[in-house]
């Protein structure tokens, strides 16, 4: 995020003398992206970042993942994986249920009321999405305040612990990439500000505006990071001597940050819009949209609901969170689910949503897609959660039928 924020207090010049009030020097950290040579901030910190008195292995939760074979679109009930209003002992790092994965992207979900411990993702950025409930995630650069409808985006090894607010469960819907998350770069000019067509700017993005400062010693950190395991991860709890979150100011353009889907200004026309016009993020290897309330397309004879389509290079996951999903009425979609539409399966609206659609002026839905550009597997919540039916639907007869 090439947007420049200073937080706390920081010398005139980098690299510099920066003097405790008994002295000492506060310990300058550089956390910066591909080898100095991308965003980066620098934190100063009172005691040393690179300290630890001891570590041990952490089993992650379960990451194997199960091809998509026979290849078939799927659809995932995410709220049958935690049953019940009130989930017990969950939080919502340790909590989180692999639903669908590849070498680029993981996506889970969970359900919890428990504080995470503190977590770093050594492996890359997150993008969590908050389905329900509220939530502040504390970070090394200071504190965000979370709720529903929020993206919340992490760079790659940011310490950061998520503690649920309030009387109603924290649903979270975790985007985890094996590379960096950030804004599409056509929304950007060559400097990195956003452009007058972006979706979004600047001024939607809610960065932390304090440092935290939390004392403590011998401090617990669940660091996930490449390994040996399914998936190529494994995971290490580090103890630090003294609390990550130390940080007395810091400053530059690579730090936490959240974002209202309810700031994302959709994109309309004539006639209907193709997908990337819904684009707000972008990883290696695949990209984040969201479908909103909106007005749809205007022309005499439009058709609003999507044209049947082949995802030639893409696996397409939709997230249906929230509002009514015209286009798969019938087919038993609805909030919490996921459906997966593979590249080399052609998809589209059920039947009887095109003529249901015309005429249409607003479109009240609220989803989350994630198009990936290697083949997604099922994690165990994707088995667990698979209805078995779906790819039934647009005939309305399965096999031996």
């Amino acid at each position: 995020m090439a947007f420049y924020r200073r937080v706390g207090e920081v010398p005139p010049k980098r690299h510099t003398q920066f003097r405790r009030p008994d002295g000492g020097l506060y310990a300058e950290e550089l956390m910066g992206e591909e080898g100095f040579s991308s965003d980066s901030s620098l934190l100063y910190h009172r005691g040393l970042p690179s300290a630890l008195v001891d570590a041990r292995p952490w089993e992650l939760p379960d990451q194997t993942l199960t091809p998509n074979a026979p290849l078939v679109p799927r659809h995932l009930r995410l709220h049958d994986l935690f049953p019940g209003e009130e989930p017990k002992g969950v939080d919502p790092v340790t909590g989180r249920r692999l639903v669908l994965g590849n070498a680029d992207v993981r996506l889970s979900y969970a359900v919890s009321s428990l504080p995470s411990p503190y977590y770093r993702n050594a492996v890359g950025d997150e993008c969590v999405f908050v389905e329900r409930g509220t939530a502040t995630v504390e970070t090394v650069f200071g504190a965000l305040e979370a709720g529903a409808g929020d993206y919340v985006v992490v760079p790659r090894a940011t310490t950061h612990r998520w503690v649920p607010t309030g009387d109603e469960p924290l649903r979270t819907y975790a985007i985890e990439a094996n590379s960096h998350i950030a804004p599409p770069r056509r929304y950007l000019s060559r400097y990195g500000q956003f452009l007058e067509h972006a979706p979004y700017c600047e001024r939607d993005l809610r960065g932390p505006d304090a440092p935290l400062l939390a004392e403590g010693t011998d401090v617990e950190v669940y660091v996930k990071h490449r390994g040996p395991g399914p998936g190529g991860l494994a995971g290490t709890v580090h103890v630090t001597p003294e609390h990550p979150f130390d940080v007395v100011g810091w400053d530059g353009c690579l730090y936490p940050y959240a974002f209202a889907v309810a700031d994302f200004e959709p994109i309309t026309g004539r006639v209907h819009q193709p997908p990337p016009v819904h684009q707000v993020f972008e990883g290696a290897n695949f990209v984040i949209c969201n479908f909103v309330p909106r007005k749809v397309d205007y022309h005499p004879l439009a058709v609003p609901v999507p044209y049947y389509h082949s995802n030639v290079d893409s696996d397409e996951v939709m997230f249906y969170v929230d509002g009514d999903y015209e286009a798969r009425r019938g087919s038993g979609i609805g909030r919490g689910s996921v459906s997966l539409h593979p590249g080399g399966h052609s998809h589209g609206p059920q039947p009887g949503a095109v003529e249901r659609s015309l005429g249409a002026e607003r479109f009240d839905e609220l989803a989350v897609m994630v198009d990936t550009f290697r083949p997604l597997e099922l994690g165990e919540a994707g088995t667990a959660s698979d209805d078995g039916r779906y790819a039934w639907s647009w005939s309305g007869r399965g096999p031996g039928a």
